[in-house]
């Protein structure tokens, strides 16, 4: 059974950092690519940054040269280094993967940035 775990999220002032972990259980993250997707609330799901299963990071334009993901294949967990935090940032984020035509999602948790 694939499940995906995130953490790190929580309220942060305009300019701040957080990270985010994506911890994996029931599949290797060096095989399977894992997407970190937000949604903020009346607004459509947006796809952030996703890492292959070679390492390589793309994201979203919204995000780059602010958020770095990042990997740690031994411990299978995926990170989402968040820096320069923007009010427009806020929403729920949630890691998934794609096994088999299957999609697992984790749970997602909650980023504010507010002052």
């Amino acid at each position: 059974q694939v499940r995906l775990v995130e953490s790190g999220g929580g309220v942060v002032q305009p300019g701040g950092s957080l990270r985010l972990s994506c911890a994996v259980s029931g599949a290797m993250i060096s095989i399977f690519p894992v997407n970190w997707y937000r949604q903020a609330p009346g607004k459509e799901r947006e796809l952030v940054a996703n890492i292959s299963s070679e390492g390589s990071p793309n994201y979203s334009e919204s995000v780059k040269g602010r958020f770095t993901i990042s990997r740690n294949w031994p411990k299978n967990t995926v990170f989402l280094q968040m820096n320069n935090l923007k009010p427009e940032d806020t929403a729920v984020y949630r890691c998934t993967l794609r096994r088999a035509s299957n999609d697992y999602w984790g749970q997602g948790t909650q980023v504010t940035v507010s002052s």
